[in-house]
């Protein structure tokens, strides 16, 4: 009987030690997931300023001035 839960004991060990190991791999992840999210959100913000620039230029290319303004 002793030996029986001198076993499970050693599995409940191995099996806790390996969930941790996980956990620590997934949080790793995690975190790298997180930095890549936020730089990537710059960029679409830093693009989305840029077209917008780029499309209130070209708006103000296709409207010329009325002759009584130049």
């Amino acid at each position: 009987m002793n030996d029986e839960i001198s076993t499970r004991l050693s599995q409940l060990e191995s099996n806790a030690a390996h969930l941790e190991h996980q956990v620590e791999q997934m949080n790793a992840v995690i975190v790298e997931q997180g930095k890549l999210l936020e730089r990537l959100k710059k960029e679409v913000s830093r693009q989305s300023s840029a077209m917008e620039t780029l499309e209130m230029e070209r708006i103000k290319s296709n409207n010329a001035k009325p002759p009584h303004y130049q």
